[in-house]
């Protein structure tokens, strides 16, 4: 096995082996078509009107048929085998050296008619293989002439084919002068057929790039214009649908090929190629009857299409009226563009509430005061008539105080205060929520509190805003445990060594009803209560809070029978 099998071929290669395949392949099939207009001739010369040696037709008919044979042989080999492709094209062009030699050495010698013949494997031989195959032809052509010549020059000629030699009398220095001008051409055709060659060659490996490189950039277009995410979609001087990508079908619900050919309008009934501005926008009636919003924008396509739709005459026109146009669906940044719009004004009206809450205040502090001045006037008085008014005034005086805490639960929802970080004890800052707590005449003398909490836990966060969490969450809890029969239980233990830093868990339990299920959430919506008296803020001042402590807030169902709420605060 030679040494051209025994290494593994690159892509590169095989694809040269086969080119060379081919080229070899016609090489044998001109030479077939070469001998057999040889053999014609032949016949033709042999009728004696002409003066020229030509073979017997025994001889002529056996050569013939040989040539045919080899050839038709080496076919079959250059097919079916794994063989050296370079070697054989070089025996293949010796060969056909070798035949030439013979057709010239029976058909007169230096006196042949057929001496051109030996620029076939030339020619061949350089164009096959352009560095060595002209050059070898060219030599075995050139020695295999000279033996030819000499042979002739001494009548050496074997007698058994009966073919005499036309003899005119040539000296050796004619003969010499043959052989110099003939093997001069020789040299010269296969040196120019190299150079043609070479120079083919080039313009081959350059027509394979530009070839490989318009493939490459063909199929990047093809990716890009499959995946882009904007549908993109082309049209003739029609308005039919030349061409569509992926995105256009997902868009509108066709496949490509129903969106191909189709008239335009069908499909985008609303669209209008003579608005102006840059933003355009339309409705879409999908495949599927679902109604979408779609943004587009057009540009004229400049490109050259056949004459009337045909080119037989390869004339073309400009299309004037070919578009691309690019489309998007824009339904759901429409929703959130309203939603948006929505939310600006929500946010306008917020700020314009607290605003007036913050105004309410002066009057409410007002009316409360000169009430509180009355009530204490009125308890000097001892009349049937004052007992009714006082109780009057402490309406107003209820009223007032709860006005004055849903104002002040709104602002500060509205207007969030900025995190104090500080270092303090978590029990210090629970038990003056407690004590506050206790001091309201609300508070229900038979409640239990259960505090499992430790002196050295420490917390970092704002201890103000601390204390409103933990108020609010204790006044929560306070209107839901059944009455007589109070419970409420208060942990906070440190976490560590859990996901990123160490952590505080504090925990409020009571054996109230607890949260439904599917309103886990819901409860911390602003203005979602299920109090009598409840504003509906706290429990959303309390997440609000916590969300600026980097914390979060969960809900369960306690071990009490009630609802758990669960704090996690981050410790620097």
């Amino acid at each position: 096995m030679s040494s051209d099998q025994e290494r593994e071929s690159t892509p590169h290669e095989n694809t040269i082996n086969r080119l060379l395949v081919h080229q070899l392949l016609w090489v044998l099939f001109l030479r077939v078509v070469l001998y057999t207009l040889i053999l014609g001739l032949s016949a033709y010369l042999q009728s004696g009107q002409y003066n020229i040696v030509v073979l017997p037709p025994t001889h002529l008919f056996f050569f013939i048929l040989v040539v045919y044979v080899t050839s038709i042989s080496s076919g079959l080999i250059l097919l079916q085998k794994k063989i050296a492709t370079r070697r054989f094209g070089i025996l293949q062009n010796l060969l056909d050296t070798f035949f030439v030699s013979i057709v010239i050495y029976y058909t007169g010698g230096s006196h042949s008619i057929f001496s051109p013949i030996y620029f076939f494997p030339i020619i061949a031989g350089g164009l096959i293989m352009p560095r060595l195959g002209g050059l070898i032809a060219a030599g075995a052509a050139t020695l295999q002439y000279a033996l030819v010549l000499t042979l002739t020059h001494y009548h050496f000629f074997p007698r058994i084919l009966n073919v005499p030699f036309y003899d005119s009398g040539q000296d050796g220095l004619s003969s010499l002068n043959l052989f110099g001008v003939y093997g001069l051409l020789f040299f010269l055709v296969a040196t120019l057929s190299s150079l043609f060659a070479g120079r083919l060659k080039k313009t081959e490996d350059a027509l394979s790039d530009s070839v490989r490189d318009f493939d490459r950039l063909t199929l990047l277009y093809k990716q890009i214009f499959d995946d882009i995410s904007t549908g993109i979609i082309t049209t003739d001087d029609q308005n039919q649908i030349t061409s569509a990508n992926n995105a256009a079908s997902q868009i509108t619900g066709y496949e490509i090929n129903e969106l191909l050919n189709r008239e335009f309008y069908t499909i985008f009934p609303n669209i209008n190629f003579t608005g102006k501005g840059t933003r355009h926008s339309a409705e879409l009636i999908r495949k599927d009857d679902k109604k979408t919003r779609i943004g587009y924008s057009y540009g004229r396509l400049l490109y050259k299409q056949p004459r009337n739709g045909y080119n037989h005459d390869n004339s073309t026109d400009n299309c004037e009226n070919c578009r691309v146009v690019t489309i998007q669906d824009i339904s759901e940044v429409e929703k959130l563009e309203k939603q948006m719009q929505q939310a600006e004004k929500l946010a306008a009206i917020g700020r314009m509430s607290a605003g007036i809450a913050h105004d309410f205040r002066n009057p409410l502090t007002a009316i409360s005061g000169s009430a509180q001045v009355l009530a204490n006037e009125l308890k000097l008085i001892h009349s049937p008539q004052q007992q009714t008014n006082s109780e009057l005034i402490n309406i107003i005086l209820r009223e007032s105080d709860r006005l004055s805490n849903t104002v002040s639960d709104f602002l500060k929802f509205a207007r969030p205060e900025h995190v104090e970080y500080d270092w303090f004890s978590f029990r210090r800052c629970l038990d003056e929520v407690i004590e506050v707590a206790k001091a309201a005449p609300s508070w229900p003398t038979t409640c239990i509190l259960d505090i499992q909490t430790e002196d050295i836990v420490d917390i970092w966060a704002d201890q103000y805003q601390l204390f409103t969490i933990l108020n609010h969450l204790l006044q929560n809890a306070l209107a839901f445990v059944p009455v007589g029969k109070e419970k409420i239980r208060i942990k906070a233990v440190e976490v560590r060594g859990t996901e990123e830093t160490d952590r505080i868990k504090i925990t409020i339990e009571d054996n109230g009803p607890g949260i439904k299920s599917g309103k886990e959430e819901k409860i911390f919506e602003p203005f979602y209560t299920r109090r009598v008296d409840g504003t509906g803020l706290g429990l959303a001042i309390v997440k609000q809070i916590i969300e600026e402590h980097r914390g979060r807030i969960e809900v369960g169902t306690s071990t009490l029978g009630g609802a758990i709420f669960t704090i996690w605060f981050p410790l620097p």
